[in-house]
């Protein structure tokens, strides 16, 4: 058999388990409208997206994935609870010399269901785990909601707040927001330099003698950009203490019991990540419920940071530990907030996940 056809065969195997629990087959256009895509994730897909212009349609972009076209239609159409699945070919760019496929299959399996998100998340990990048992692959979750739920509670600025939430999906850019905002970096020479003649003179003497108008932005957007770092400059830092609460946070791997307890004594600082650890425990019990082992279950807070994200709460993976250079085989999580800004003024509690049935193809042939 050769290693198409290989993995065509493990793509149909995933694909009718996942049609054997009930769900609906949808079947996405190879052409997405890139609008939606650009609103949701900004001009950064660019560089990882093939995009073209329509002269009808305008710009398109290859299918980068199928979870937001499956929102789409459920929004539209959909029942609920509602589950569907998918099969089909993914296109994303990939940096010169990295390797990787730029072109791969990709099943999934998705789940709308209101009444009971907890359980709606285990169902969909224990699926999962059982469709990728014959190969002992270890599992990875996390939740991106208590960091979420912990940024919300800090005692500083909304504008900060705001910041830290655009930039949960991007650790660098968002540890560097944190230590500017608590501090811990001082600022550079040009910086103070700047803020000093805001603080003397404003921000329209700025404005005034900086010259002509150079790049893409407008003088309204650089206006209320000096106000911001003005507004900024005179807000206190974040406390130390919350400080290391986040630190804590975004260090934290362990066993998901475990993680539970030690996110309940940090809660104590920062009391508004209790709504989320509520819905860790009520997880934690649909898990049991549903078989999973987890008293054993890795749980690492910052997991699906860098490659997740419109996930907003509960996130998992399987990776083989013995193949370090590969990419995940499976990841997923919940995705409510994308249902709220595709969903024309309604929303549900969603998840999901994919599978590449290349790398599950090429892990089985590893094990013969």
């Amino acid at each position: 058999m050769s290693d198409l056809a290989r993995v065509r065969a493990e793509a149909d195997r995933l694909f009718s388990f996942f049609k054997a629990q009930g769900s609906r087959v949808v079947d996405a256009q190879l052409l997405q409208p890139a609008g939606t895509f650009l609103d949701l994730y900004g001009e950064d897909i660019r560089a990882r997206a093939y995009v073209t212009h329509d002269p009808d349609r305008g710009e398109m972009m290859l299918r980068p994935d199928f979870t937001v076209p499956v929102v789409q239609q459920h929004m539209i159409e959909g029942g609920e609870p509602a589950r569907y699945t998918y099969s089909g070919e993914v296109f994303r760019m990939q940096s010169s010399g990295s390797g990787r496929a730029t072109e791969y299959l990709q099943v999934g399996y998705e789940l709308f269901d209101r009444d009971a998100p907890e359980a709606a998340d285990a169902e969909v990990f224990s699926l999962f785990a059982e469709v990728l048992s014959p190969l002992g692959l270890k599992p990875s979750t996390g939740d991106i909601g208590i960091l979420k739920a912990a940024v919300s509670s800090l005692s500083t600025t909304e504008k900060r707040k705001a910041a830290l939430m655009r930039h949960i999906w991007r650790p660098r850019r968002f540890r560097s927001l944190l230590d500017q905002f608590t501090g811990r970096v001082a600022k550079t020479p040009a910086r103070l330099a700047l803020l000093a003649t805001l603080q003397k003179e404003g921000a329209d003497a700025l404005m005034d003698r900086a010259g002509p108008d150079i790049g893409l932005r407008s003088q309204a957007e650089v206006f209320a950009r000096l106000n911001t770092l003005k507004e900024d400059a005179a807000a206190p830092p974040i406390g130390r203490a919350e400080a290391e609460v986040l630190d804590m946070i975004l260090a934290l791997r362990e066993t998901l019991p475990n993680a539970y307890e030690q996110l309940s004594d940090l809660a104590v600082d920062l009391p508004g990540m209790v709504p989320a650890l509520d819905k860790m425990a009520r997880r934690m019990d649909a898990l049991r419920a549903a078989g999973v082992d987890v008293d054993g279950l890795p749980f690492e807070a910052s997991f699906g940071r860098t490659t997740m994200e419109y996930y907003d709460g509960f996130v998992f993976g399987f990776s083989d530990e013995r193949r370090p250079d590969l990419p995940p085989v499976a990841t997923g999580g919940r995705y409510d907030a994308l249902t709220r800004v595709l969903g024309r003024g309604q929303e549900i509690p969603a998840v999901g996940g994919v599978i590449r049935p290349a790398l599950l193809a090429h892990l089985l042939e590893d094990l013969v």
